[in-house]
C-alpha cells in the first residue's frame, strides 16, 4: 500500500512521521529512507509569529533542512532557507535547486548522497536505480530485514514536477510494492498530491491520502503488522 502524507506546511508533518517510525520500529517492521527533520531555532523576543510555527504558535523559525537516512541514522545538512544560504560560504546552492527556483536552497552534494542511499535501497529491492553508477553508501552494506517500510520525506516540485532530485527514490516508487518493500509512505505537498497520485497509482493502486493524526498511525501500524513485519 502506498501511504501519501500531506497536508499545510509546517504543522508538525515531519515530527510526526519520526515518531511514527519509532512506533514501527519498535513494533519490529524495519524502516528504510529518509525523513527531514527542520533547523529550527527559537524567534527572538517580540519578533511576530506567522501563521504556522513548530509548536503551533510561532515561537520558532526554522533555518534550514536536514535528511536523516534510515535505518543508519546519518544525518545530512540539506537545504538552507534561501537568504542564509546567501549568506554562507560553507553551504552552496546547487544547479538543480536554482533551475527550479524553489524557496530553499538546496546542494546538489546533499541530493547525491541522498540518491547514493536510495541506490542501495533500490539494488536490494531487485530495482534497477534511475543513477545505476552512483557509488552506495558504506553503512548501507548490511542486508535489510524483509517487509521494510519505504520512507521518503518528502517529494516535492523537483521530483514530480522537474524529474530530477531524489530519483532514485521516484525510481522504488515507480516500481510500485516489492517483497523488499511491499509499503511506503511519501510525504507530498497537498498542492502536489494530484500529480502523485497520478504518477504512482498506475503501479500501487490507489493511495491512501493521510494526514498526522492518531487514526493514520493506527493505520499505518496494523498495515504494517499485516505484512508481516511485526515479531
Amino acid at each position: 500500500m502506498l501511504f501519501l502524507l500531506t497536508g499545510d506546511v509546517q504543522i508538525g508533518k515531519t515530527r510526526w512521521l519520526e515518531n511514527l517510525c519509532a512506533g514501527l520500529q519498535a513494533a519490529g517492521t524495519c524502516v528504510v529512507g529518509v525523513v527531514a527533520p527542520g533547523q529550527w531555532v527559537p524567534r527572538p523576543e517580540g519578533q511576530p509569529g506567522g501563521k504556522h510555527g513548530f509548536d503551533g504558535a510561532g515561537r520558532f523559525e526554522k533555518l534550514g533542512i536536514d535528511n536523516v537516512l534510515l535505518p543508519q541514522g546519518k544525518r545530512i545538512e540539506f537545504a538552507r532557507r534561501r537568504d542564509l544560504a546567501a549568506k554562507s560560504k560553507a553551504f552552496t546552492e546547487g544547479t538543480q535547486a536554482k533551475a527550479a527556483k524553489l524557496g530553499w536552497a538546496i546542494s546538489d552534494t546533499a541530493i547525491a548522497q541522498v540518491n547514493a542511499h536510495f541506490a542501495a535501497l533500490a539494488k536490494q529491492a531487485g530495482i534497477t536505480p534511475a543513477d545505476s553508477g552512483m557509488p552506495a553508501l558504506p553503512a548501507n552494506e548490511t542486508r535489510l530485514a524483509p517487509h521494510a517500510m519505504l520512507v521518503v520525506d518528502e517529494l516535492g516540485r523537483l521530483e514530480l514536477l522537474h524529474s530530477c532530485g531524489l530519483t532514485n527514490a521516484l525510481a522504488i516508487l515507480d516500481a510500485g510494492p516489492t517483497p523488499q518493500f511491499p509499503h511506503a509512505i511519501a510525504v507530498v505537498r497537498e498542492t502536489l498530491l494530484d500529480e502523485a497520485r497520478r504518477r504512482f497509482e498506475p503501479r500501487w493502486g490507489k493511495a491512501t491520502v493521510i494526514g498526522p493524526d492518531d487514526a493514520a498511525r493506527n493505520l499505518v501500524l496494523e498495515t504494517a503488522r499485516a505484512a508481516g513485519g511485526a515479531h
